[in-house]
């Protein structure tokens, strides 16, 4: 579990595909208090370190997560988010992230707004529906606020330090991002036995699923 608040970055060293996916190596300053087994968000994936030293860690990324995921996409080089896993009585600055990305999406726009830039980010169809204006949302692991939900995209607010201390101040048109969106919506979803199909809960989907 994390909670979107971005930790340091970090940068692609090395790049191997293997029969099970991909295995990848990064730096990252805090790498010599890892140890295997530990919990890394690497733009938002949550992967286990299999192997570290005093500078770089190893993982093993599984076709699932290269399936949903931006990370068949890095090269190396590429600049990551980081984040360990959150400590029992760590303070939750941001909200609970699990690190089990939804989807991707791309940058539709981005703009000043003020002291802030806002963006504009695509949102696949299947996940927009667990975005609501106010709630929250993991961009690339950066816990962030919905300002608006449109069609196909939600708009978000970066405030300066976010925007200086996450890779979203070199993300620009086009570009592509991990989404995982707010995990309780999807429990609730499951809980009234949904299955993604019907329109939003109304009297007669209570009613029919036993809660009234």
């Amino acid at each position: 579990m994390f909670t979107g608040i971005i930790e340091s970055f970090g940068s692609l060293v090395q790049k191997k595909p293997v029969p099970s996916g991909l295995e990848l190596r990064f730096s990252a300053d805090f790498s010599r208090e890892l140890k295997p087994g530990d919990s890394v968000a690497v733009n938002g994936a949550c992967v286990t370190v299999t192997e570290c030293d005093s500078e770089h860690f190893l993982v093993d990324v599984s076709s699932e997560s290269i399936a949903r995921t931006t990370m068949q996409k890095l090269k190396t080089g590429s600049r990551v988010n980081l984040e360990r896993a959150l400590g029992l009585g760590d303070r939750i600055g941001g909200h609970l992230v699990t690190g089990h990305v939804d989807g991707t999406g791309r940058v539709l726009e981005r703009h000043p707004s003020g002291d802030c830039v806002e963006f504009i980010f695509q949102v696949p169809d299947p996940l927009l529906k667990y975005c609501a204006e106010k709630g929250s949302v993991a961009i690339d692991g950066i816990s962030l606020t919905v300002a608006g939900v449109k069609d196909r995209s939600i708009t978000v607010a970066v405030i300066p330090f976010t925007l200086k201390n996450t890779t979203l101040e070199k993300k620009n048109t086009g570009d592509e991002v991990n989404i995982e969106t707010d995990v309780l919506a999807k429990y609730v979803e499951r809980l009234l036995g949904g299955k993604g199909d019907h329109d939003g809960v109304d009297l007669d989907l209570l009613a029919r699923s036993g809660y009234l």
